[in-house]
């Protein structure tokens, strides 16, 4: 009974001393590489870069305690940064005390959001969010991303806020670039490619600060104009609790609900992908209360909204991790680079934060989705269109929300137009088939054969009656319409009634509608409307040979 409310202890009393050492490993990894990639989305958030290593605390140990994935790595993410950036910046100035609190009352916020999903067992309306939509919004936001970096990789300050202006801003003050940031900036870019590529054993971001705190401490390049994060306040977090306003709650609502939702499909994508190869299984809406519970301890102590992160998780499972003990190592480890290293970071550039940044969500542009939804089926890919070029040109937020919209109108324009066949029959292969794509097949000049591929309700009955009378009108010696309802999965009470109604306008009078393979929850709904009684002896026939055969034919 505890394991329902505990996760944990489903792992940690059935823990094996063999999978210490892949913890182990995992854990150093991890924490290697979080630590200035934590430190980095902090600074692409609008925050202090030690509220990302705030962030990769406290969270991490709750998600290991309540989460049901054993590999994923739960911490700052750069998708979820360029979020909080847009939600808060338009309430409080980036960096400043009052842009703090609100980042702390919005990770209380997305919490709550994604416990009571959980709780309530509304898992499930994530899946509102297409693949398409979110792969399209992330494309865009990468690029988003990519630019708003820019300012710290060539050392100008740009003034514009859309990511668009900024380049163009950039590009006209091209005369201004500071050589030695652009140059610090470049230099890491190019290591950091070069270990991703060829040694992927060694944490490259951990070796490019190591090597640019290094070089900026020894040849004083501050004072060639390079900003270096400074002084990082040494010691862990102090309990806090978020303010809270009325006002503030209302302004943050939004962009609450876009990352819990936002955020948790990354997670749970990634959470899904390791548990399929490992053969077990996660629980949605569990993860959603692990989640929930991870950011709403954070917030308590000035950590900013956590998930599950694609490269980190890949990384954590790669590396060896078994278990979610991996991540406690991860987060023990942070917690003493807290209260003994901070001064080592003292050097640091902003050029190299903005540079781990870039290359970690340049894999997050996925051009190649874009040419298979056109590829497969067109309407996916205007959906992965329409959402890429909303956030881009529009604005995070709206991005989103424009995508979302795009892909229900898509939906719902589909379902109004329900897939419908006429029916022939192929005796040498014993069975019916769509005449459009067998012409080959027999036809009864008496007999007209509809299958319906689709659940009826009141938004699709016009097309379908619509079709169907006029396919009626056309066969002059039709006596007996069969309607194949196998693939009819659900009805509403309106499509029962256009039924009833199109029994009447259709059949000229001399024509008899039969139906064939009702399903059991459809049959339910026709017998409360009482069809058994009055369509009685056409409604009861469970394939279409019975039918023929009831009518002679």
């Amino acid at each position: 009974m505890l394991k329902k409310f505990f996760p944990a202890l489903d792992w940690m009393l059935s823990y094996k001393k063999s999978d210490l050492s892949g913890d182990l490993t995992a854990g150093l990894i991890v924490a290697v590489m979080l630590i200035p990639q934590g430190m980095a989305y902090a600074m692409l958030a609008g925050l202090p870069p030690v509220v990302g290593l705030y962030a990769s605390t406290i969270p991490l140990i709750i998600y290991a305690l309540f989460g049901t994935s054993r590999q994923l790595a739960v911490g700052p993410v750069a998708m979820v940064s360029l979020l909080v950036l847009a939600g808060v910046s338009t309430l409080a100035e980036p960096g400043s005390g009052e842009y703090i609190s609100l980042t702390l009352l919005l990770m209380l916020m997305i919490g709550l959001i994604q416990f009571l999903m959980g709780v309530l067992r509304l898992g499930f309306l994530v899946n509102f969010l297409s693949h398409a939509v979110i792969s399209g919004f992330t494309s865009a936001a990468a690029i988003i991303i990519g630019i708003s970096q820019l300012k710290d990789l060539i050392g100008v300050n740009l003034e514009a806020d859309h990511a668009i202006m900024q380049l163009w801003e950039a590009v006209a003050n091209i005369s201004e670039i500071n050589l030695v940031t652009l140059g610090v900036g470049l230099g890491s870019i190019a290591l950091l490619i070069l270990f991703k590529k060829y040694v992927r054993k060694i944490p490259g971001p951990i070796v490019v600060v190591a090597v640019s705190i290094l070089l900026v401490s020894q040849l004083n390049l501050e004072r060639f104009g390079l900003s270096i994060v400074g002084e990082v306040p040494q010691g862990l977090p102090a309990f806090s609790i978020p303010t809270f306003s009325i006002d503030a709650v209302i302004a943050l609502l939004p962009i609450a609900l876009t990352i819990s939702f936002v955020g948790f499909m990354e997670s749970i994508a990634m959470g899904k992908a390791i548990a399929a190869k490992e053969k077990y299984k996660i629980e949605p809406n569990k993860e959603l209360v692990g989640l929930g519970l991870a950011n709403v301890g954070g917030s308590f102590f000035s950590a900013y909204p956590v998930t599950g992160g694609f490269s980190r998780s890949a990384v954590n499972y790669e590396s060896g991790a078994r278990t979610p003990l991996a991540s406690i190592i991860t987060a023990v480890l942070i917690i003493l680079t807290l209260i003994f290293f901070t001064g080592f970071f003292y050097y640091l550039p902003q050029a190299v934060l903005a540079a781990i940044i870039m290359v970690a969500v340049y894999g997050l542009i996925d051009l190649k989705e874009a040419r298979h939804l056109f590829k497969v089926r067109s309407a996916d890919g205007w959906i992965w269109a329409v959402t890429f070029l909303a956030t881009l040109l529009i604005g995070i937020e709206q991005g989103i929300l424009i995508g979302l919209a795009f892909s229900l109108i898509v939906f719902i324009a589909r379902s109004a137009y329900p897939h419908v066949a006429e029916l022939g029959y192929l005796p040498e292969k014993n069975v019916f088939r769509n005449i459009r794509r067998y012409p080959e097949a027999e036809v009864d000049p008496e007999v007209l054969i509809f299958r319906v591929d689709a659940s009826l309700y009141f938004a699709n009955m016009t097309f379908l009656e619509d079709k169907l009378c006029q396919r009626a009108a056309e066969k002059t010696d039709l006596k007996w319409f069969i309607l194949d309802f196998s693939g009819v999965n659900s009805m509403d009470a309106v499509a029962i009634q256009t039924l009833e109604e199109m029994m009447e306008t259709c059949s000229r009078g001399n024509v008899q509608f039969l139906f064939s393979g009702i399903k059991g929850p459809v049959m339910d709904l026709l017998k409360k409307a009482e069809w058994d009684e009055k369509f009685k002896g056409q409604i009861e026939y469970v394939t279409l040979r019975n039918t023929l055969k009831a009518i002679g034919k």
